[in-house]
């Protein structure tokens, strides 16, 4: 790699160490420098022994990004950790855009490692939710418009989309969550199935069925997870599941 440097953006997943990838684990092991929000590095302990760890606390994404841009640029071997896939509401996209601000045109090598999004962990706990299209929304409107998100809820309602709800409600966002459930309830009936995941594969994991008319009245937090089916999710058994929207052949047996 020369001076050049190296840049890789790293999701761990969840956090349990069971469900950090080989290659993410691999990512973090030839890295120098090793750049996170500081609650992370409980998660890889074991990885980033030794290592120059650099821990950033919330709200500091962009100070995060710019410090791994810099490092890299001058010739470090640099991990950015991200829970979840680092491409889905994670680091990758804002390390990428100040990269090619400060670096348009020589910069580090660079790379983007998955990782298990709290979505696919979520559905995982609750059976097959995620099976046929779905869409996925965040609740907070510190980055997006509430206005925004609020059309998003109904063309994803409308559509018969399976919808994801992230950072469903904080201590000064109480209201989102059940104005969320009022949109969605302007095309799904009330005894739409619906799952929540607090703590994924974490400690205090937690795994409840509900329905979209009940789900406002349940304990979330920004650690949790709502999903909530479309007209064809069920409740089979203790699991919450949508077809994948083939037709079974006469013996049962599908695609």
């Amino acid at each position: 790699m020369g001076n050049r440097g190296c840049l890789l953006i790293v999701g761990l997943g969840p956090g349990a160490a069971a469900t950090l990838t080989p290659q993410a684990r691999e990512s973090i092991g030839r890295s120098g420098v090793v750049i996170g929000y500081e609650g992370y590095f409980a998660w890889v302990a074991d990885l980033v022994a030794g290592k120059e760890c650099i821990a950033l606390p919330l709200t500091q994404e962009v100070e995060r990004a710019r410090l791994a841009v810099a490092r890299a640029g001058g010739g470090d071997s640099v991990c950015v950790i991200s829970s979840g896939d680092a491409g889905i509401y994670g680091m990758a996209s804002l390390v990428l855009e100040i990269l090619e601000s400060d670096h348009p045109v020589d910069g580090p090598e660079v790379a983007v490692i998955p990782g298990i999004s709290a979505v696919n962990a979520c559905a995982a706990l609750l059976g097959a939710p995620l099976a046929h299209d779905f869409a996925v929304i965040s609740l907070s409107d510190l980055l997006t418009p509430w206005e925004l998100i609020e059309r998003r809820l109904l063309a994803a309602a409308g559509a018969d989309f399976v919808v994801a709800l992230l950072n469903p409600k904080s201590g000064r966002r109480a209201w989102q969550f059940p104005r969320a459930r009022d949109l969605l309830l302007h095309y799904l009936p009330l005894q739409t199935p619906a799952g929540l995941v607090r703590n994924a594969y974490r400690p205090g994991q937690s795994v409840d069925m509900t329905t979209l008319g009940r789900m406002a009245d349940s304990p979330v937090d920004m650690l949790t997870t709502v999903i909530v089916g479309n007209s064809r999710t069920r409740l089979l058994g203790h699991w919450l599941v949508t077809p994948r929207g083939y037709r079974l052949d006469p013996e049962g047996a599908g695609p």
